[in-house]
């Protein structure tokens, strides 16, 4: 009996390990649980907070969700997609809360589907960037780390306005 556990732990921790085991399976499972928290955190901010500024020289709230969105819409258009360019003129500033995160949810499904389908040798491909070339595994690092790096800030926002941040979520 003991031996039937061991052998079925074994067989499910190395199915689990399998779905980590490339680069491109644990970015995206990041990329669905940080989608999760940033989403958790936009959620918390009351919205009659979206447009607060810590400082007169700082983005909003809402600003800075906008700001995620675009960034990651702009290296997925421009370093995945095939042929696309992000050039929607929408006027996302007039949005409210629930179409602000609604926006945010889409853009980080997009990036999902668009990563899912892109081969490990592609993430090895060098690209044009403006700060020289880099890989595409690169250009995926720098979209999860300006998500990070921005909802950090979101965190301090709703500290800042007495509202909890919802709990950490790392993997």
């Amino acid at each position: 009996m003991q031996r039937l556990l061991y052998v079925s732990f074994l067989l499910i921790s190395a199915l689990t390990t399998a779905q980590q085991a490339t680069v491109k399976g644990a970015f995206l499972e990041k990329w669905n649980n940080s989608r999760d928290y940033m989403i958790a955190v936009a959620e918390a901010m009351p919205e009659e907070y979206y447009d607060y500024k810590p400082t007169s020289r700082q983005k909003s709230f809402k600003e800075q969700l906008l700001h995620i969105q675009s960034n990651m819409n702009w290296l997925n258009s421009s370093y995945f997609i095939k042929n696309e360019k992000d050039k929607n003129n929408t006027d996302y500033f007039t949005f409210n809360k629930k179409d602000t995160i609604e926006l945010l949810r889409s853009s980080f499904d997009k990036a999902y589907v668009t990563i899912s389908a892109t081969s490990e040798e592609e993430l090895k491909e060098t690209v044009a960037f403006f700060t020289g070339p880099k890989t595409k595994l690169q250009i995926l690092n720098l979209m999860q780390d300006h998500v990070t790096h921005h909802r950090g800030q979101l965190l301090v926002y709703l500290n800042l306005k007495d509202v909890e941040p919802p709990s950490y979520s790392g993997w």
